[in-house]
């Protein structure tokens, strides 16, 4: 139909389609078309993240489900699952994933998960008990000593060499002064503790694997053995101080700043007459304010020798602890079996004894932190673990020594 047929059927003409637009019409198709392209780009990023933000917690919950099957570390409120942040360090163990730990802000609310991008994570609080609770189980000087957390990067403690002044007083005439104490202070430094354990990235895809528990037990029994080791003899130097590495002395000859010793009267052995006169004058001669807490420390091979022993009425002087948990006991006095204590030798001092509590002090951050390390020895996969301690004598009065020498 010709536009003068359809002008005469509807008394107007049709626009003409090949007719060119109008200027203002063709800018604002150029501009709702270029609307439509960024809206199309917007609309798919979105759609990309939002796949990829299921696609994490998918994963993240398949962690959760799989984590609820097995004894967990550390559950959540309701005892169901992993708790956030346990989860996040799980994700972090396994696959390097730290994003869970950063979104978390974990640093803050005192939960020991706080994040250093360069040094690592600190572990969630459930993992850092468990090792903490293995340490103190742990047949070390850790398990009879004073221990103390504190956030600085040493521990001072303040010994009063002086009898607490006193007096009596009347009411007419004017007190007495008393003695000014005498302080002395003793600083004790942390030092760096270190583990690696190491575990292959196909035991770490599994997730039936329980990555805490098996974390937890390998930095454990690597920390237990080096601390108990450095609390007996280490030298102090970037660990620390051992306590038969101070100077000693005849316990008659006693002085601060060195432990007192009682001799056995043959180098390298017990007397061939009256062997248990040692045992009983190493007793008497820690002071009595001392006796009520104090404990004997000795390696599997001394303790044998000494539990033969009898005394005078033909008794042994050695008594087993009568339940699982209870120690040893001689003389009354409890046992701890310690491996790092040198054996029965000429010059040894093969058995300590005295109040550890009082006379030597273990100091400790309370934070411990994993690094992963997936490069350094493929195919496995390395975690640094690392803690801050120290230890050393903190009272000389308190612990003395037995010699195995003539004098």
């Amino acid at each position: 139909m010709s536009k003068t047929e359809a002008k005469a059927a509807g008394g107007q003409a049709l626009p003409d389609a090949s007719a060119p637009l109008h200027p203002g019409a063709a800018e604002v198709k150029t501009a709702v078309d270029g609307f439509l392209s960024a809206f199309d780009a917007f609309r798919g990023e979105i759609d990309s993240r939002l796949q990829q933000q299921e696609e994490r917690l998918t994963m993240l919950d398949r962690k959760t489900a799989t984590g609820a099957l097995r004894h967990p570390l550390s559950t959540g409120a309701e005892g169901g699952g992993l708790a956030p942040h346990t989860a996040a360090f799980d994700a972090y163990l396994r696959s390097g994933d730290d994003e869970a730990l950063r979104s978390l802000h974990l640093e803050g609310k005192g939960m020991n998960t706080a994040v250093s991008a360069e040094g690592g994570y600190l572990v969630d609080p459930a993992t850092s008990e468990a090792i903490r609770g293995v340490l103190h189980a742990a047949a070390s000087i850790r398990q009879v000593a004073s221990v103390v957390t504190v956030e600085a990067t040493s521990f001072d403690v303040l010994v009063d060499h002086s009898e607490l002044g006193a007096g009596w007083a009347t009411e007419a005439l004017p007190t007495a002064s008393t003695t000014a104490p005498l302080i002395d202070r003793i600083s004790i430094p942390l030092h760096e503790l270190s583990a690696m354990p190491k575990a292959s990235q196909r035991l770490l895809d599994d997730s039936a694997f329980d990555i805490e528990g098996w974390l937890a037990a390998r930095i454990a029994d690597r920390f237990a053995r080096a601390e108990a080791q450095a609390f007996i003899s280490g030298d102090g130097v970037n660990k620390p101080r051992g306590f038969l590495t101070h100077l000693t002395v005849a316990n008659d000859s006693w002085q601060w700043e060195r432990l007192g010793y009682i001799a056995t009267g043959v180098a390298g052995d017990f007397a061939p007459v009256n062997a248990s006169d040692a045992i009983v004058d190493l007793v008497y001669a820690l002071d009595a304010p001392y006796r009520a807490n104090a404990v004997f420390v000795m390696n599997s091979k001394t303790a044998g020798a000494v539990r033969k022993m009898k005394d005078a009425d033909g008794r042994f002087l050695w008594s087993d602890g009568l339940a699982a948990a209870e120690p040893a006991r001689l003389m009354g006095y409890p046992v701890l079996v310690a491996e790092d204590m040198p054996d029965i030798a000429p010059d040894a001092f093969a058995i300590a004894f005295g109040d550890f509590r009082a006379g030597y002090t273990v100091a400790e951050r309370p934070d411990l932190r994993v690094l992963r390390d997936p490069f350094s020895a493929k195919p496995h996969v390395l975690f640094y673990a690392t803690r801050r301690v120290g230890g050393d004598v903190s009272d000389f009065k308190a612990i003395k020594l037995l010699r195995f020498a003539a004098d």
